[in-house]
């Protein structure tokens, strides 16, 4: 065996934009979430608070591990860095706009 031998046919080395797309997942991911939850809680502004709270809270992290997860197709870092940058802005935007509907 070779130094240069992996062990696996055709294994392809890592991209070294890999830091950045896990940054953009954790970092924006986490703003994504916050915004999905806070979009939430004003879509069920209908329901009992103690409801309304859980659901808004427990949706931050499927959302946020979501992002985390699905970072890796784009094409580069900085990329991912764009569009859920872009994303969160929407969405926290959105949420900032509708918060004072949540009573």
């Amino acid at each position: 065996m070779s130094a240069r031998h992996t062990g696996r046919a055709g294994a392809t080395p890592p991209r070294r934009d890999w830091v950045s797309k896990t940054l953009a997942g954790a970092l924006l991911g986490l703003l994504l979430g916050f915004g999905v939850s806070l979009l939430l809680a004003v879509a069920l502004r209908a329901l009992p608070l103690s409801v309304r709270g859980q659901l808004a809270m427990w949706s931050v992290a499927p959302v946020w591990l979501l992002v985390w997860g699905g970072v890796y197709f784009f094409s580069s870092g900085r990329r991912a860095w764009a569009w859920l940058g872009a994303a969160s802005v929407l969405v926290l935007g959105a949420g900032l706009l509708l918060r004072p509907l949540i009573v």
